[in-house]
């Protein structure tokens, strides 16, 4: 099947969405006023210096001052998301972070983590200019070429090209494309983004503290820059304003593809049509479906996220371990997949089903390798436990997909549970007592939540009543269908007042 980019565009929303072989394999989406930070480049000033943390923090003009780590001042090749594991350099020692910076300084950096909660952007001094072949490191004296061009004659093909072109003093990292350009277009290439980085500094030069002098490209700009390759058999656009930018780019970039490029002509909404809408629904669903009847659960904690592997449906043959190998092998493949579309990082534990046979254990963990190696993002695999636990790590480069459509539940905040109604009732019961004996009130009047309001006048049948009678005092109740599950008020009055109170009700504690 064809692998596809649809790209929507409307005056508050672009998304991308590429499918592979008929699965959805990324979504990208791009928000008026939640736009990308990443890439963008600033002259900020160093607000604070924390030698505890050997970080600083700097502002640069959002809500929040960026951080910067030591770490991030000395430029490390091996944690650039298109390097080389093979070509990372030795581990430099990183100076005191005192010496690196000063308060006051103005600096130019450049965000590599959006901000996300209560953290604010993670930013680096390590400018990266990328275009469509290169990504031009003009603070770091370097030479790599993609983990993605994977024959050594390739690599080694591409890396001589580098040496050709590669400006003193600067590093020059090839991108996926550069394979098979000419020394010639490389070097047009990167003499345009030497040209960038002279207009940035300039602007860096003129811009007062804190300022954005360099904006990274919009979605749909970097859609038919990383992603709209030889691999891509179709990009589909919606918009007929966006078709023609997009045509105007990809016949300057890669003139051989622009038959490929698309106007989606439908009165329909084109993520609906192409079935693009169910596909992103499922893949935000907390259970997920493998072919042969087995099922992948995903849970997100604050530290890392756990993916539990379950037979399901699936009994298979007569052999226990085949069944269980079967259904892993399937888990591995789908486990990748949705770490990529749901944008997943950090620390990733997968429970797969216990494997007797230590062969069979490393054919799971290799099929995950494999597919992995489909992910731009580095990941990193640790191994299989004996009990199946295989633990891995995904680098953070934009938030989860869940984040970007979802939004904390503002009723539970997040927790996906609510205080139950029995413990609500026992709140009732001790707030009520309270009143009774430390105020001279005639009657209490109990407000809350119908559902609660119901819980409490259950718990008042039979023997053992909820509030137990009190000489002189009752017990009335108000059902407030506006009132969160979780709040409850308890008021004193006097008899006179709760008649006056529309809708209470006297509760039987007698």
């Amino acid at each position: 099947m064809a692998n596809i980019i649809y790209l929507e565009s409307n005056p508050y929303q672009v998304r991308a969405a590429i499918e592979e072989d008929g699965s959805l394999a990324e979504l990208f989406v791009e928000r008026k006023g939640g736009e990308r930070l990443v890439g963008n480049i600033y002259k900020g000033k160093v607000k604070n210096v924390l030698p505890g943390m050997q970080a600083a923090f700097v502002d640069i003009g959002l809500d929040r001052n960026a951080f910067l780590y030591a770490g991030d001042i000395n430029y490390d090749p091996g944690d650039f998301a298109f390097g080389d594991e093979k070509e990372k350099a030795e581990e430099e020692y990183i100076p005191d972070i005192r010496s690196l910076v000063k308060v006051g300084q103005d600096i130019m950096v450049q965000v590599t983590k959006q901000p996300f909660g209560t953290k604010g952007a993670r930013i680096t001094t390590n400018i990266t200019i990328p275009s469509r072949s290169l990504v031009l490191m003009p603070t770091a004296d370097y030479l790599g070429v993609s983990r993605r061009i994977q024959r050594e004659e390739d690599r080694e093909k591409v890396r001589q090209n580098l040496e050709q072109i590669k400006p003193e003093g600067m590093g020059l990292i090839a991108r996926t494309v550069s394979l098979g350009m000419s020394v010639e277009e490389l070097k047009r290439e990167c003499d345009e983004q030497i040209q960038t980085y002279e207009n940035i500094q300039k602007h860096f030069t003129r811009a007062k503290a804190p300022s954005l002098i360099h904006s990274e490209d919009s979605l749909v700009f970097r859609t038919v820059r990383d992603l709209f390759t030889e691999q891509i058999d179709s990009l589909i656009v919606d918009n007929s304003d966006v078709y023609q930018a997009v045509r105007q780019s990809v016949s300057v970039m890669s003139p051989n593809l622009l038959d490929r490029v698309h106007l989606f002509h439908k009165h329909y909404d084109m993520f609906e049509y192409y079935g693009l809408e169910n596909k992103i629904e499922k893949a935000l669903r907390r259970k997920v479906w493998l072919k042969n009847g087995g099922y992948l659960v995903f849970d997100y904690a604050e530290a890392l996220t756990v993916i539990d592997v379950n037979t399901g449906k699936y009994v298979g043959n007569d052999n226990l371990q085949e069944t269980i190998l079967n259904t892993n092998l399937q888990a591995a493949v789908e486990v990748a997949r949705q770490i990529r579309l749901r944008e997943i990082s950090g620390i990733i534990v997968i429970d797969f089903i216990d494997m007797e046979d230590a062969e069979n254990r490393e054919k799971v963990v290799e099929t995950l390798r494999e597919e992995t190696k489909k992910d731009r993002t580095r990941t990193t695999i640790l191994g299989i436990t004996g009990l199946g636990i295989v633990e891995m790590t995904r680098k953070k480069l934009k938030p989860s997909l869940d984040s970007v459509i979802h939004e904390p539940c503002p009723y539970c905040d997040g927790l996906g549970m609510v205080v139950s109604r029995a413990t609500m009732a026992q709140k009732a019961r001790k707030q009520v007592m309270k009143l009774f004996y430390e105020t001279d009130c005639r009657a209490v009047v109990i407000k809350a939540h119908p559902a609660n309001i119901s819980e409490i006048e259950s718990m008042m049948h039979g023997g053992a009543k909820l509030i137990p009678p009190v000489q002189g005092k009752a017990v009335f109740v108000l059902p407030c269908d506006n009132m969160h599950l979780e709040h409850l008020e308890c008021e004193g009055m006097t008899l006179e007042q709760v008649e006056n109170t529309e809708g209470a009700t006297r509760l039987d504690n007698d």
